[in-house]
């Protein structure tokens, strides 16, 4: 991918951070990711490009925008696959809080594996302790291993978890054994890319979040030569054998069949971001510890977005500032602003 295709990118996830702006602190997490959507789906039809949405908002019949299969740019041009969250943290944004960002990573035809939206368990550590994960192990051996191989004592490791309830055994059993947690309440997209940043403070990053996002993270881990394990779960392990939650769960299982991919197999991170032909995109939607967040005055915006080109392993931030005033009317018209 050339460098000219990897800069568009960044003007899609600076357009969906943009957008939901707006609905920054509003209680209305539907509306933020709403406009997002639209801001970035406008930007990628106008990439010259023969695009499609191998990651997206859902399958078509549940997604009128950016939906897996979805065709984008202009249909002329280098044939590029594109994994798209307009935001991660749609609640954070809704509440006001840090840390949101919109993001994406494109890649060749063949770079990324094809799944569902479902639930996927991820593992992630930097390049430093490269090859001494395994998901098939307890918790407990893989933070020891990752403990020896970077030289720490346990009580030294910082390890990143969602803050959710079904990791809260989990968080109990890493805080038993001495190590650090660093609890966020969503966002394991920034998370995992600052495990694998060279001047990060966190170890290992575990949760069990969507594996939309786990996709995107992979083309971050890989580029940043980081390592990572994966593996899909169906709806009912992790809320529960409610009769709803069984019939999605066999939804999730039929669709990974017709995917080509298993449910509850332990996907490498070659698995997932299959060659270097790719990049990773972020733009802050909220200030966080990763990117700042939008700042407007008067009539310009601010944004700051991280791009990672997997064949250079290049690590660029990007700060922009936007005339509002002389904004594209058909993206705005479409977004309501």
């Amino acid at each position: 991918m050339n460098r000219s295709l990897s800069l568009e990118f960044s003007r899609v996830t600076e357009a969906a951070a943009i957008a939901a702006h707006a609905w920054i602190g509003r209680g209305d997490k539907n509306a933020a990711d709403d406009a997002a959507v639209k801001a970035m789906r406008y930007m990628l039809n106008r990439i010259h490009m023969d695009g499609e949405i191998i990651i997206g908002e859902g399958e078509i019949d549940e997604a009128p925008m950016l939906y897996i299969g979805e065709k984008v740019g202009s249909g002329i041009g280098e044939q590029i696959t594109i994994a798209v969250d307009p935001i991660d943290g749609t609640r954070m944004t809704a509440l006001g809080q840090s840390g949101a960002l919109a993001v994406l990573a494109a890649g060749g035809r063949n770079t990324f594996i094809k799944a569902p939206d479902m639930y996927m368990e991820k593992l992630v550590v930097n390049g430093e302790a490269k090859g001494m994960i395994d998901l098939n192990l307890p918790i407990e051996q893989n933070l020891r291993r990752v403990a020896s191989r970077k030289g720490k004592l346990m009580s030294e490791l910082v390890v990143m978890v969602l803050a959710k309830p079904r990791h809260d055994e989990v968080i109990k059993q890493i805080q038993a054994l001495g190590a650090k947690v660093l609890a966020i309440p969503d966002g394991d997209v920034a998370a995992s890319v600052q495990v694998c940043l060279p001047d990060s403070e966190a170890d290992v990053l575990y949760g069990i979040g969507g594996a939309p996002e786990g996709v995107i993270t992979a083309a971050a881990v890989r580029a940043l030569g980081g390592d990572m394990q994966a593996r899909l779960i169906p709806r009912n392990q992790v809320k529960g054998d409610t009769p709803e939650n069984i019939q999605l769960a066999k939804s999730e299982i039929a669709r990974c069949h017709e995917m080509g991919v298993k449910v509850n197999e332990i996907l490498h991170l070659e698995d997932i971001a299959r060659d270097d032909n790719l990049v990773f995109m972020a733009t802050g939607v909220t200030h966080g510890d990763l990117l700042q967040g939008i700042q407007i005055k008067g009539s310009f915006a601010t944004t700051e977005t991280l791009m990672i080109r997997g064949q250079s392993h290049t690590i660029r931030r990007i700060q922009s500032m936007h005339y509002l005033d002389g904004k594209d009317p058909d993206l705005y018209k479409s977004i309501g602003l």
